[in-house]
């Protein structure tokens, strides 16, 4: 049986920077029947394909071989990535092409409003590429993009950035544009940064999701990791910890699945249990929104997903 996930393998094999393929190759397990998905060929899933195109778009489902793309698209739920698709870092999970980068696209901001407001989205995501090689890391980008979107449609916004990293002033451009949920992923524990996530800190990272909430204590935050990457449990139940030190309101945790033979090889595949046993704990310890399975990833099911968020906060402000 071919699945969306053969399909994106197949596809990820396009030629990358070479610092990617100068890492040797990796065992890949054998996938569980837990992760497994069907592709998708509906009339939507086509017309969604037809509007991305027709706008020249990148989104991060294609470039990150999602596995959810036939059910997000299937709805028109799509994840736009701007800033194009070459990544200045070369992270080993990553799947996103690594180099130099071009230029910004002026027009960019109002493509992706129009694609917007086509699709007739109600919440959007908007994520983007690292990059290291402007000033400010894209964040007045970002904030263009989220005012393009504003002036064109009714949807709710979520960002999804990068870290920003020795960019000072950069956060506080993408606040100031009041996207209604920050998200920065984590994507892994500490110890594995070195090799999972080189050109990233984790403290750092911590510390944006914390700025986030000091500039604009309404504003919705969101974090996300990976498992599978050779983490151990009590590292994960820290990484809780220090989310919500930081008062982060939302943690997504999923499976780390190995694009290619040149990435991170996945050490083991986490099973459903510990993923609603991880659950249980990140809600016991004071999150407003968990989602924890091994398909899930930062957008998926964002839509949905914020309007239990919001309900949340709702209903814990009336207790």
């Amino acid at each position: 049986m071919t699945t969306i996930l053969d399909t994106l393998t197949d596809r990820s094999a396009r030629p990358r920077h070479p610092e990617k393929q100068k890492r040797p190759d990796s065992e890949l397990l054998r996938k569980p029947d837990w992760i497994r998905v069907r592709a998708s060929g509906s009339p939507v899933y086509r017309e969604t394909t037809a509007i991305v195109r027709e706008h020249g778009l990148v989104t991060v489902c294609e470039e990150a071989g999602c596995p959810n793309i036939g059910e997000c698209w299937s709805k028109k739920h799509a994840t736009f990535m701007i800033m194009g698709d070459t990544c200045t870092r070369a992270c080993a999970f990553c799947n996103v092409r690594t180099g130099l980068p071009g230029p910004l696209d002026a027009s960019e901001p109002e493509k992706v409003a129009d694609a917007v407001a086509k699709l007739g989205l109600m919440h959007v995501v908007i994520t983007s590429v690292d990059r290291d090689d402007l000033d400010d890391g894209g964040a007045r980008h970002f904030a263009e993009v989220i005012s393009a979107i504003r002036r064109k449609s009714p949807a709710t916004i979520e960002v999804l950035t990068p870290d920003f990293l020795r960019k000072p002033g950069a956060l506080q451009k993408v606040v100031t544009a009041r996207p209604d949920v920050f998200n920065h992923n984590l994507e892994t524990v500490p110890s594995k940064y070195l090799t999972v996530r080189p050109g990233a800190r984790y403290f750092h990272s911590l510390r944006l999701l914390q700025e986030v909430k000091e500039r604009d204590p309404a504003m919705f935050t969101k974090s996300g990791i990976m498992v599978g990457l050779g983490e151990e449990r009590n590292e994960v139940l820290q990484l809780m910890d220090d989310l919500r030190s930081a008062d982060v309101d939302f943690l997504t945790i999923g499976q780390y699945l190995q694009p290619t033979r040149k990435h991170h090889p996945v050490m083991r595949y986490v099973t459903p249990e510990e993923f609603k046993a991880y659950e249980t704990i990140a809600y016991a310890k004071g999150f407003l929104m968990v989602s924890a399975s091994p398909l899930t990833r930062s957008s998926h099911h964002a839509g949905e997903d914020f309007a239990r968020l919001r309900a949340a906060r709702a209903a814990r402000q009336r207790s």
